[in-house]
């Protein structure tokens, strides 16, 4: 089945309403922050067709939404999660595998919500007066994002466009959690959740790949990748599920264990110092620039809707960090540091 997943997408195409052509104004870009290990040309040398053509896995651009009370989800069903302007909402996984990308709006304020199941990455971005479709191309398994505006090209993971008018730009980003139904429920119970009414025919209770839970298919971390990477390290079985941030210090992975034992981890990427908090409640961790190298105790800190609370935050500088396959952070980002508990690299 693995083989064929993606091409399931191609099924019930004709039902789909067609995706908008171009809008006036590109996306906000800005001089890239975050490590960019090959370059641009390499990049698109090493673009694969995913299977359907662009838009053949159509985002989702009037998106519909519930109460909390109305979703039919379990606790344990995977989610992604954003709480911003005031706004809480979740974008269930088993939607999003067929569509990838979600055009929306916080407070006027547009969002694109983006999730690509061959990595198990969820990011979200800032995308200005354009939407952001799916290529059809993929880079180290990963989605090959295109704005409408410009038709350029970013791989999700990288946040860079590697090809047409804005290439070397790179999109703002914002925090999404990729947690549970149950944890993101309980901390935000007036969350709304992303409704099945998506305008398009699917089957939201069918996972082509696989399933979360339990774990099974192309999601178990043994499992066979389906494209070529640019960088391999078999230090972890490929889909191990690691938490990555990067920024103007490097790029650092640590394992999902050595976050949940140790709770706050310090590191030292290049001359920056970064600290990265265990948030047991949505089982993921946040992290932070921390210039001054101040001491931060998980038992001073609380986690609220808002964010964290405790002695030392107000001095650290945010950095967005998700979690992702371990052969696709390593094949973006070859030099990454990995933390595995212990001392710190």
């Amino acid at each position: 089945m693995q083989g064929s997943a993606r091409l399931a997408f191609t099924l019930g195409i004709l039902f789909s309403l067609p995706a908008s052509l171009v809008l006036a104004d590109p996306p906000s870009v800005s001089t890239p922050q975050v490590p960019v290990a090959h370059s641009l040309a390499s990049f698109r040398e090493a673009v694969r067709s995913g299977g359907p053509g662009k838009d053949g896995i159509p985002s989702i651009e009037h998106p519909r939404f519930l109460p909390a009370d109305k979703a039919e989800l379990s606790d344990a069903d995977r989610i992604i999660g954003i709480h911003h302007r005031g706004q809480a909402k979740a974008y269930p996984q088993r939607i999003l595998v067929w569509h990838e990308i979600v055009n929306d709006e916080f407070a006027g304020e547009a969002i694109s919500i983006t999730y690509c199941p061959l990595t198990g990455t969820a990011l979200g971005f800032k995308r200005g007066d354009t939407e952001l479709g799916v290529s059809g191309k993929l880079v180290n398994s990963n989605l090959v994002m295109y704005d409408r505006a410009t038709d350029s090209e970013w791989p999700q993971i990288l946040a860079v466009a590697i090809d047409g008018p804005l290439a070397g730009q790179g999109l703002e980003e914002l925090r999404v959690f990729w947690t549970t139904w149950g944890a993101w429920r309980a901390r935000h119970p007036q969350t709304e959740v992303l409704s099945e009414q998506t305008g398009f025919v699917r089957n939201y209770r069918y996972d082509p790949y696989g399933s979360y839970t339990p774990l099974s298919g192309y999601y178990r971390p043994d499992s066979t990748r389906l494209f070529p990477v640019m960088h391999r390290d078999d230090r972890f079985p490929a889909k191990t599920e690691v938490f990555g941030l990067r920024g103007a210090g490097g790029a650092l992975a640590i394992t999902r264990e050595a976050l949940r034992e140790e709770g706050v981890v310090n590191v030292t990427l290049g001359e920056r110092h970064y600290t990265v908090i265990h948030d047991a409640g949505l089982d993921t961790g946040w992290a932070f620039h921390n210039p001054a190298n101040v001491s931060i105790r998980l038992a001073d800190l609380e986690f609220t809707a808002e964010g964290i609370v405790g002695p030392g935050i107000e001095s650290l500088e945010a950095v967005n960090g998700f979690e992702a396959m371990w052969f696709a952070w390593a094949a973006f980002y070859p030099d990454t540091a990995l933390y595995e508990g212990g001392e710190a690299p």
